[in-house]
């Protein structure tokens, strides 16, 4: 394993995002604080409780999912999107590095970033509402299996994208929405039986249930399987990315 092919590629997207403070870390903070103030004081104030947890603690967890989310996906998107818009993909390639370095490098950089961006909205939450953590280790074991999986997925669809107005489409067009219909702002549990099994095809669900637990020991489908789906996305992603550089799917011309 070349720890310093690793370190080089960790190290200069960690620097990309310095560099963008206001648009990496900043924006995501700030445009989360307005939903606390929009959904947790304004509506949670009408909104009572849910499964005995106030309404504005209730919806911590799908908050920082939400930006979690967003954030893996556009940063290892973009981190390896630009190398093969400049062409100096071929560099990375032609180098003695393997495409696990590449990944690990470009990926845990992404994921690092993602988790940092996660820790700081928790915090921002504090100014808001008084939470709890029931499960402190499950919660950072959550945090960090959902941004490398993401990451991992980003990072699939920055080499698959030909140009900037792809790289936003996944997000924007599949995982935003899917976050939204899987239980951010309230419990699937208040849906009509119907909507309740037709949201379990929703895999967020899973993320943001498994979240919420570590939070305040609630959820709406079993931590076990919360877990498991998480994993298993996790592996689809890991075989993706070892059938790219296998075949070299656009990373070849």
């Amino acid at each position: 394993m070349n720890i310093y092919a690793i370190g080089a590629i960790y190290k200069f997207e960690i620097a990309r995002t310095a560099r963008t403070l206001l648009q990496s870390i900043a924006s995501p903070v700030l445009s989360t604080s307005l939903y606390f103030i929009v959904f947790g004081s304004a509506i949670g104030s009408r909104m009572g409780t849910i499964d005995s947890v106030e309404y504005a603690a209730f919806i911590i967890p799908g908050l920082i999912m939400l930006s979690l989310l967003s954030e893996s996906i556009s940063n290892a998107a973009f981190g390896i999107f630009f190398p093969k818009f400049s062409g100096t993909i071929y560099e990375i390639l032609s180098a003695p590095v393997s495409a696990a370095e590449v990944v690990i490098g470009y990926v845990g950089a992404a994921a690092t970033k993602s988790v940092l961006v996660g820790l700081l909205i928790l915090f921002t939450a504090r100014i808001f509402v008084d939470y709890q953590i029931q499960h402190p280790f499950w919660m950072v074991s959550f945090l960090v299996l959902t941004a490398l999986t993401f990451s991992l997925f980003g990072f699939i669809i920055g080499i698959w994208a030909d140009d900037f107005q792809k790289l936003q489409i996944v997000p924007l067009m599949v995982v935003t929405p899917l976050t939204f219909l899987g239980g951010a702002f309230y419990s699937i549990d208040m849906l009509p039986e119907f909507w309740q099994k037709v949201t379990l095809f929703n895999p967020v669900v899973y993320l943001i249930s498994g979240f919420r637990w570590s939070f305040y020991g609630i959820a709406d489908v079993s931590i076990g399987i919360s877990l498991g789906m998480t994993a298993l996305f996790l592996v689809i992603c890991l075989g993706f990315v070892a059938w790219i550089f296998r075949t070299g799917y656009k990373l070849r011309k």
